[in-house]
């Protein structure tokens, strides 16, 4: 197979596997770093809503009225992260879909994946 470079030079098998596994590896982390940053923008939009953090606070929680087009700064935001979090777990699926079907990959270590 040659590299990625296309300078005609054939990989060795196991250069390979690392930059097969580096690559899942890479992927993974960009996962759990989007789901934390997704965790942190859905924890700020709760806080913002809560009662307490309104205007006024908790006594006048009764009068209280919620337009919809009123919402939290962070709704595209959490949108944007969320389409991040799918598209890099179909990444990732992909390439352990390709590994599965590879017999020269069958020596590689599965992977657990947070949500993906």
């Amino acid at each position: 197979m040659q590299n990625a470079a296309g300078d005609g030079v054939a990989q060795a098998p196991h250069d390979q596997n690392a930059a097969y596994r580096a690559v899942v590896s890479d992927l993974v982390s960009l996962v759990e770093r989007v789901q934390n940053s997704l965790r942190l923008i859905q924890q700020t939009i709760a806080k913002e809503t809560s009662p307490e953090t309104s205007p006024g606070g908790p006594e006048s929680s009764t009068n209280l009225i919620v337009l919809d087009d009123v919402s939290p700064r962070y709704m595209k935001a959490a949108a944007a992260v969320q389409a991040c979090d799918v598209n890099l777990g179909i990444a990732l699926r992909s390439l352990m879909d390709s590994a599965d079907s590879d017999p020269g990959a069958a020596s590689l270590p599965a992977l657990s994946v947070i949500g993906a």
